[in-house]
């Protein structure tokens, strides 16, 4: 039988005992990683241009308004890495593509 050291022996009276000894290691528990201020507000400027795309596609008098970058912003903020500020990240792009539905940006497509 072979023993490791974790693992001494006592003699009582009656006969030997193998008691074994748990080696006690602190463990530290690591902070969450967090994110430089300087990279937020470059996440918040990204998602409110990211927001503010539109797609008109435009044929004769109708037009139709297509909020891609919403769509592509709301994929880019459910697979973020730091998930605490999602709901300000879905709230920015939200106000983005509402105001920026009456302003001339995004992409004019205009079929004949």
């Amino acid at each position: 039988m072979e023993l490791s050291q974790n693992h001494f022996f006592k003699q009582r009276d009656h006969g030997l005992i193998l008691v074994m000894v748990k080696n006690k290691k602190k463990i530290k528990k690591s902070a969450k990683p967090q994110e430089l201020d300087s990279v937020y507000v470059l996440k918040l400027v990204l998602y409110m241009i990211l927001g503010s795309q539109w797609l008109r596609i435009t044929k004769g008098s109708i037009q139709i308004p297509v909020p891609y970058g919403l769509l592509v912003g709301i994929l880019f903020a459910s697979h973020d890495h730091f998930q605490i500020d999602r709901k300000v990240e879905y709230a920015l792009l939200l106000v983005s593509a509402f105001i920026a539905f009456w302003l001339p940006l995004g992409i004019e497509l205009v079929l004949k």
